[in-house]
């Protein structure tokens, strides 16, 4: 019996010590292995937080899923906005009016949400911009009259003009350095492909799918869910270090001085790369119907999305090209691409889709180097403020041309009133090229000293 009990004793002892040296260091003196106390301690060591460089990528994807969902969620309605006109009977300007609503409110949102992040944390802004977008998604479910939709524009608009500023920081600060995407190209591809998945889906879905007009939003509502979970995880309710949580009040951004040259010409840039594509979002889907016959939403949808395709492989193609290279052949790219719509007449379906592609060409490389450019001179602590600035100009070009057309539209038709804005647009576009290198000629000539 003794030599049965030296035997099981040898047994067990193996499997005392293949305990880890940690878990061994952290145990109390006299704590036998098999105990609750030693129990909870193996648990604790298990469950250790992630890794710094862990918590960065996951803050990362959040921020930019949150970003794509957002944005895809703005641009939902784009495809639909035939089959509004239809049931609800309003002209024309009333629908480039209620495209428009998103840039005319998101700019307030812009300017009081970025400083809002820079002072009490990025995730309270972001969590109020779910429910925000999450208010508008349930505006154009519940739509019975043209009301409901700008009500449902006005509260997309504050969701997403809150969040740009907190969610454009949260990737820049945690992206790694050594990523083959850089933080800012990579908040670009993210509102950038939000933008894309927006009219595709929602196309999809009120062709193939049952209650066309109900199904995408449901849809985001899931996915703004999915958003929450995340968000509640993944994000830091913590401040930068060094940095400490304030009262908040209303304060526009402050530029740097020696940044406002360089913001001003870059944010020239955005609004011209984003005013081309507001003009073929919303005149796109009007132009699908008078020349085909059609209301297929899912062709409307596939056609936008195909112009913001060639954005993102114009995004990802500036990664070796600088600022002031990518923003000069981007705006180049666009006047060429209002010249070919403005020799049209804007009535024209097939010069129209093939003026498209020089559009989505010429926006992803002037929107992600002007994007670029000023994130690479931006003070820490002001990435929110800053970025929501240059994003109002994005915003303010991306509904402003809708508005004045929809203006024009009631003394001259659709395409006249396109032809016109076109032609006035080639002029700046020519000023903002000269402009952009006359700006980068500077750095160019300056000589970095030597040591010694």
């Amino acid at each position: 019996m003794a030599e049965q009990r030296v035997t099981r004793r040898q047994r067990t002892r193996p499997s005392h010590s293949r305990t880890s040296p940690r878990i061994r260091h952290l145990t109390p003196p006299g704590t036998r292995p098999g105990s609750p106390t030693a129990t909870r301690l193996r648990t604790a060591v298990r469950r250790r937080p992630a890794r710094p460089e862990q918590l960065d990528r996951r803050t990362v994807r959040t921020a930019a899923l949150l970003v794509v969902v957002l944005t895809a969620g703005a641009y939902l309605p784009s495809p639909l906005y035939p089959r509004y006109q239809q049931l609800f009977g309003f002209d024309d300007l009333g629908m480039t009016m209620i495209f428009a609503m998103f840039a005319l409110v998101s700019g307030p949102a812009l300017l009081l949400g970025g400083p809002a992040a820079d002072r009490v944390g990025h995730q309270p802004v972001l969590r109020l911009s779910l429910l925000l977008a999450a208010a508008g998604s349930c505006c154009f479910a519940l739509a019975d009259a043209t009301p409901w939709l700008f009500a449902g524009r006005v509260a997309q608009a504050l969701a997403l003009g809150a969040a740009t500023g907190a969610a454009q920081a949260l990737i820049t600060t945690h992206r790694h350095p050594a990523a083959r995407i850089g933080g800012p190209l990579f908040a670009s591809l993210a509102f950038t492909v939000g933008t894309a998945a927006g009219p595709a889906l929602a196309g999809l879905l009120a062709e193939h799918a049952p209650g066309p007009l109900l199904t995408p939003f449901l849809l985001h509502l899931l996915l703004l869910g999915w958003v929450w979970c995340r968000l509640r995880t993944t994000v830091p309710v913590a401040l930068a270090p060094g940095r400490t949580r304030a009262r908040w009040r209303p304060t526009r951004p402050r530029i740097p001085a020696d940044l406002r040259p360089l913001f001003l010409v870059a944010g020239l840039n955005g609004f011209l790369a984003w005013a081309v594509l507001g003009i073929y979002l919303a005149l796109v889907p009007a132009l699908l119907v008078r020349a085909l016959g059609t209301d297929d939403a899912a062709l409307t949808g596939a056609v936008l999305a195909a112009v913001l395709i060639c954005s993102l492989v114009a995004q990802l193609a500036a990664t070796r090209r600088g600022t002031t290279g990518a923003q000069q052949l981007g705006v180049a790219l666009l006047g060429g691409s209002l010249l070919l719509l403005a020799l049209s007449g804007a009535s024209s379906l097939a010069l129209t889709l093939a003026a498209a592609v020089p559009a989505g060409v010429g926006h992803g490389l002037a929107f992600s180097g002007a994007a670029r450019a000023v994130d690479a001179r931006t003070p820490d602590g002001q990435r929110a403020g800053i970025g929501a600035a240059l994003h109002l100009l994005f915003y303010l070009g991306s509904g402003a041309p809708a508005v004045v057309v929809g203006i024009l539209t009631i003394w001259v038709p659709l395409a006249t009133a396109v032809t016109w804005i076109s032609w006035g647009a080639v002029g700046p576009a020519a000023l903002l090229v000269l402009a952009t290198g006359r700006l980068a000629r500077p750095s160019r000539n300056c000589r970095v000293p030597t040591p010694g």
